[in-house]
C-alpha cells in the first residue's frame, strides 16, 4: 500500500473519530440554585420551568436544580453568578440592592401599603425595562424576562401582637435583607436583625428576634408557627419580587435558539406563576388561620398616614444608598403622588 494511500485511510479514520458521539462537544449545563423549600411557591414555579425546558430542549441542555440552599443562599448568588458557579437563580429584590441601588427605590415608603397593579403597571412597561437595563449592565448579568410575584410583606411576631404601627417600636424584626427594609423598619422603631432563612426557626425557638419581615405563602412553607408566630400585622409593608438572573458568560456562549427557548418559556409561565403565587398567598392566608396565627389588618387611613409619614425620609435615603434621584421622582410621578 503506499503512503498517499495509508495518510488518506488515516485521515477518514480521523475524521469518523472526531464526528462520533463519544467526542462530541457536551450539552451546556444549567445549574438553577434556590435557597426556598421545595413547597415554596417560587421553587414550584422554577420546578415546571424546568420541566417545559426539558420539553422544548431535550438532551440539549443538562439541567441540575436544586433547592433549600443546597447550591447557594440567595445573600451569595449574585456572587455565584458573576463567578459562574451557578448558571441561573431568581433572588429577590430585597437581595440586589447592594448590587444595584436603584433596585431600593421598589421598596421605598411611596410603596408602603399600595396595592399590587400600582407596581405590575410600572414595571412591565418602560420603565421596567429600563430598570433591567440599568441592573444588566451593573450586574454583568442577563435579566431572562419579567419578574415574578411573591406577593406582599407583613409583619409576623411571636408573643406580642401588633395593632398599630407605633406598636412595632422596640421589636427585634427578621428581615431578608435589603437596605431600605432596615431603614423603613428602623424609622418605625425596630431593631433589624438579619437572619439567613434556614437558620431562622432556630433564631424563633430561642427568641433571638421578636418577629420577621415576610410573606404569608413564606412562612407557612416553613410551617413557622410550630417556633413561635402568634400574629401577622398585614400591612403591605412592599411587594417582593423575584429577578430571573443568568450567568452572562453562560448566556453569551448558548446558540440563538436555545435562548429562545429558555427566553420564551419564561414569558409563557409569568402570568400564570404570578396568578398562582396570588393564590398561594391567599391559601397560606387561610392556613395561617388554621393554625392559630392572629391577622390584623391595620386601618387604611392609618397606612396612608404612615406612608406619608415615611416618605418625607425617602429623599435622604435615596441619596445616602446611591438611589437615582430623577429614578424616584419619575416613580412617584408615576404613582400620582
Amino acid at each position: 500500500m503506499s503512503i498517499r494511500y495509508l495518510k488518506a485511510g488515516l485521515l477518514v479514520v480521523l475524521a469518523l473519530v472526531l464526528v462520533s458521539p463519544a467526542y462530541a462537544e457536551p450539552a451546556p449545563l444549567v445549574r438553577i440554585s434556590s435557597e426556598n423549600g421545595p413547597s415554596h411557591v417560587q421553587t414550584r414555579l422554577l420546578q415546571r420551568f424546568v420541566d417545559n425546558v426539558r420539553a422544548r430542549a431535550g438532551d440539549r441542555l443538562v439541567i441540575d436544580f436544586q433547592h433549600s440552599g443546597n447550591l447557594f443562599r440567595d445573600r451569595d448568588i449574585v456572587s455565584a453568578l458573576q463567578q459562574g458557579k451557578v448558571e441561573m437563580a431568581l433572588p429577590g429584590t430585597w437581595q440586589l440592592d447592594r448590587f444595584d441601588p436603584n433596585i431600593g427605590a421598589l421598596l421605598l415608603p411611596m410603596f408602603y401599603g399600595r396595592d399590587a397593579t400600582t407596581t405590575d403597571r410600572l414595571l412591565d412597561g418602560d420603565m421596567g425595562r429600563e430598570v433591567n437595563r440599568r441592573l444588566e449592565e451593573v450586574l454583568g448579568l442577563h435579566v431572562l424576562g419579567r419578574w415574578m410575584h411573591l406577593g406582599f410583606a407583613h409583619l409576623y411576631t411571636l408573643d406580642r401582637p401588633v395593632r398599630r404601627q407605633d406598636e412595632i417600636a422596640g421589636l427585634r424584626i427578621r428581615t431578608p435583607g435589603g437596605e431600605v427594609n432596615n431603614r423603613r423598619l428602623a424609622a418605625m422603631g425596630a431593631e433589624v436583625i438579619t437572619v439567613p432563612w434556614p437558620d431562622l426557626p432556630q433564631a424563633l425557638r430561642i427568641r433571638r428576634v421578636d418577629g420577621l419581615l415576610s410573606t404569608h405563602a413564606t412562612v407557612a412553607s416553613e410551617r413557622l408557627w410550630a417556633h413561635g408566630v402568634r400574629y401577622c400585622f398585614e400591612d403591605r409593608q412592599y411587594f417582593p419580587q423575584y429577578v430571573p438572573l443568568f450567568s452572562d458568560l453562560f448566556w453569551s456562549r448558548l446558540s440563538p435558539d436555545l435562548r429562545d427557548i429558555l427566553t420564551s418559556t419564561w414569558e409563557e409561565l409569568v402570568d400564570e406563576g404570578r396568578r398562582e403565587a396570588a393564590v398561594a398567598q391567599e391559601a397560606a392566608r387561610r392556613e395561617l388561620l388554621e393554625h392559630g396565627v392572629k391577622i390584623i389588618q391595620p386601618d387604611a387611613k392609618d397606612l396612608r398616614v404612615w406612608r406619608n409619614r415615611l416618605v418625607e425620609s425617602q429623599m435622604q435615603w435615596a441619596v445616602d444608598m446611591g438611589i437615582d434621584i430623577e429614578l424616584v421622582s419619575i416613580l412617584r410621578r408615576n404613582l400620582g403622588d
